[in-house]
């Protein structure tokens, strides 16, 4: 992990500047022949980009945006609706009372994970970080090279790159409990254990690197599909559930007939991780002499290897936008791309549908976010490819770059914001109720007994609101400081 900071000797780093950086020497630049002028004069005309080293803004700002929300933690609106009837019920008996609750109730959908098929905005943040991942791979690379680093030192980088996520995705993993918390399933070790298989795939062909989203994919729906739970252990899993865990058979039972080996708790990649994770130490209390029986979420280990076809979808992307294609084309790829994703994960699953139509109901590859099955990993880099096109549309091809600055804030430092998010946001929040009930105190102002207040069923998203804000402070702060926290 490296930092950049105004006094370090390391070539400074690619940024969106906030103004122009006084220069301390006038420099006449040299003359540019008229051939070469006019060749630059007709690609500008056409929108043609140059192969140029220059950041782009716009992957900047998409990540930003995956950062922040991800960090919000979907502001507590789904817990406020779901702890709070009073919020749906403000409005009882007026005009706006289904528009109201209609409101609230899409927000709290859209800002929390799916039970097991089908998605929303809260769902798509992980893939979408780790679509970004890949867009950046090529980029990270063509610079290394600018640099001179050898093949061998960049793969080095990459190597250290993996363990560092892996290890780094365990240690926030175990901010409790009496030792180390050994799972896999978190976004870093995902990244991290997937990351040298996509990095092989750098700059290689389109065609080699679809082959290789096809085997990946193909391969994982088989081994889910070929799958079947030997009855001890299946009975097994099924009583834990319910003697141990107090559920009912809904827990196991989302899908019947040719859907079923993608169901809950009973699929492959979670029989996988009983014999792998029961490997480590671990603090459950046993049942029947083994501790680690499943994971609540239903998130497994063995998520990386299709997660690995969301960052080759990513690589592809980044490395079209480096390519000398035109911006419109760049942009008319991106969107074709992801129209094709959603036609084949809707043709693969009709859960997904946004209308029940009846009779028509099949599940040939579900689409489960909390097991990444080869459906989700296609229909969730559907909508990173159509994000990715409207931001490097609006940013880098429009030009409108100021309204992103936030963004591009937190996008600078993403594994900053990303750690802080975890690991300071309780520190944060009860440092503002302090502080602000000593403010109070002193002023006879009442803004910690209105933020805080346990009256107001609100009070719990302004607080994850402005939780959010010093969080994004701090990343203003390293960006105007010039530091940022590199892997």
């Amino acid at each position: 992990m490296t930092q950049n900071t105004p006094n370090s000797e390391s070539h400074e780093p690619e940024t969106i500047p906030l103004q122009k950086t006084p220069e301390t020497e006038s420099v006449t630049p040299p003359a540019i022949p008229a051939a070469t002028a006019e060749k630059k004069e007709q690609e500008q005309k056409q929108g043609k980009t140059p192969p140029v080293s220059q950041r782009l803004t716009s992957l900047d700002a998409y990540r930003g945006f995956v950062m922040l929300a991800m960090a919000s933690g979907g502001l507590y609106i789904a817990n406020a609706v779901r702890n709070s009837p009073e919020i749906l019920q403000q409005y009882d008996g007026t005009q706006w009372e289904s528009s109201w609750k209609y409101l609230w109730q899409t927000l709290s959908y859209q800002l929390s994970h799916v039970e097991w098929t089908g998605a929303g905005f809260w769902d798509l943040i992980q893939p979408s970080f780790m679509f970004m991942v890949g867009v950046s791979m090529p980029f990270s690379v063509r610079k290394r090279k600018q640099k001179g680093d050898s093949t061998l030192r960049i793969w080095g980088h990459a190597i250290f790159r993996s363990v560092l996520l892996v290890a780094l995705g365990v240690f926030l993993s175990s901010r409790s409990g009496p030792h180390t918390n050994f799972t896999f399933a978190n976004v870093l070790c995902q990244i991290g254990l997937g990351y040298l298989v996509v990095f092989f795939y750098v700059n290689r062909s389109f065609v080699t690197q679809l082959i290789g989203v096809v085997t990946i994919l193909g391969g994982y729906w088989f081994f889910f599909y070929q799958y079947m739970p030997a009855e001890a252990e299946l009975t097994a899993v099924k009583n834990y559930l319910t003697e141990v865990k107090h559920l009912d058979e809904s827990e196991w039972t989302q899908f019947s007939g040719f859907g079923e080996p993608w169901n809950k708790h009973t699929n492959a990649a979670a029989s996988v991780d009983r014999r792998l994770l029961n490997q480590f130490p671990r603090y459950e209390e046993p049942y029947q002499e083994q501790k680690f029986w499943v994971n609540h979420g239903g998130y497994q280990t063995l998520n990386f290897i299709p997660s690995i076809a969301t960052m080759l979808f990513g690589l592809m992307a980044g490395q079209l936008l480096m390519s000398n294609r035109l911006d419109k084309m760049k942009v008319k790829w991106l969107l074709q791309a992801g129209l094709i994703c959603f036609v084949i994960s809707m043709l693969l699953d009709t859960s997904i549908w946004p209308v029940n139509i009846a009779q028509w109901e099949w599940h040939l590859v579900p689409i489960v976010k909390r097991i990444w099955s080869p459906g989700w990993a296609i229909f969730s880099a559907g909508w990173a490819f159509w994000f990715l096109a409207v931001f490097f549309w609006v940013i880098d091809v429009k030009g409108y770059k100021k309204w992103a600055f936030p963004f591009v804030v937190v996008g600078m430092n993403s594994i900053a914001m990303y750690i802080m998010a975890q690991l300071i946001r309780p520190w944060i929040q009860k440092s503002l109720e302090m502080h602000l009930t000593t403010v109070d105190k002193m002023t006879g102002w009442s803004v910690a007994g209105s933020l805080f207040s346990s009256d107001c069923p609100y009070a719990p998203i302004a607080v994850s609101a402005t939780v959010l804000f010093v969080l994004w402070l701090i990343c203003l702060w390293m960006y105007l400081q010039r530091i940022f926290i590199k892997i």
